[in-house]
């Protein structure tokens, strides 16, 4: 993939006797947010770190715009911003002071406009202690950034934020992918990878189980598509009703809700049923499967499919 700014083929990753990563591989493009996914213990955080130079591959090659990342660490440096859950900054350093430290570590001038930019003008004189976890994500989200790199890692960026928080975190990381940054996400959050990444993985056990863009994904999943159907008067709710591919089908308030395993003929059916009643469509919602509805069939059947 001529496009593509970290590679990762056939990655291994022991611990001792114990196979942390069993030789998956995956390109990211150039501009794309990436989304890793998986449970705790599949092989996320052994991949980030190994991708970070901070360990070492047991098989496979792992590249960052062609460096590799276990071997070359100072020119990985300038390559990568890493955001981390926890920063680990000295509780008794100021916003400002944080921001020098990092831009003389990369040997550039510091980044106030940054500092203005993650909402902490006001905050510049405060110490890290004294910051919300908001204000200590967007902090971080801003030195990871501040040397203008072509790759950052995000983890679990917005785990634990309140909502405000959260949208300026993801505007920030909109920005950053429309300037031209690759962004790799680890996160658990399935709403964040299917609102913000373009493609996904998803770990297990080492190995990836499933990859693509959020759609492709929960298109080729055993879920039912929830079609919500209400009408003037409720002419669904007669005796003995039914529609070509329902599986299922409730009533919650006005609305007959009926699962589907092909929404085509379904809705078709409905449309046509409610005609020849003479009763009038009122509010008709077609609901996929979500990413979360396909990660969790994935885990449950061990990575099949």
């Amino acid at each position: 993939m001529n496009d593509a700014i970290i590679e990762v083929h056939d990655f291994r990753k022991i611990y001792s006797t114990s196979v942390a990563v069993d030789g998956i591989s995956f390109d990211v493009r150039r501009g794309e947010i990436f989304g890793l996914l998986g449970p705790n213990g599949a092989g996320k955080t052994s991949t980030l770190e190994s991708l970070e130079g901070l360990r070492r591959a047991d098989g496979g090659t792992l590249r960052i715009a062609g460096v590799d990342p276990g071997r070359r660490g100072r020119q990985l440096r300038a390559l990568i911003g890493v955001q981390l859950q926890t920063s680990g900054l000295p509780d008794s350093f100021r916003v400002e002071e944080a921001m020098r430290f990092f831009c003389t570590y990369h040997g550039i001038s510091p980044r106030d406009d940054l500092i203005e930019r993650v909402g902490l003008g006001e905050k510049r004189r405060a110490q890290y202690h004294e910051l919300s976890g908001g204000q200590q994500r967007r902090l971080g989200l801003a030195l990871a950034v501040a040397h203008n790199p072509p790759v950052v890692f995000l983890d679990e960026p917005t785990s634990g934020l309140d909502v405000a928080s959260r949208a300026m975190l993801h505007d920030l990381m909109r920005e950053l992918q429309a300037g031209g940054t690759t962004i790799l996400l680890a996160t658990h959050d399935m709403a964040e990878a299917s609102e913000m990444a373009n493609r996904v993985a998803i770990l297990l056990r080492g190995r990836i189980a499933a990859m693509g863009t959020p759609m492709e994904l929960t298109a080729t999943g055993a879920g039912l598509t929830k079609v919500s159907v209400r009408t003037d008067t409720g002419c669904l709710g007669q005796p003995g009703t039914t529609f070509p591919a329902v599986q299922q089908a409730q009533t919650r308030d006005d609305y007959y809700i009926y699962f589907s395993t092909d929404i085509g003929p379904t809705v078709a059916a409905l449309i046509t049923y409610i005609t020849a009643q003479n009763d009038s469509l009122v509010d008709l919602r077609v609901e996929r499967p979500t990413l979360e509805d396909r990660f969790l069939e994935i885990t449950a059947k061990g990575g099949a499919g």
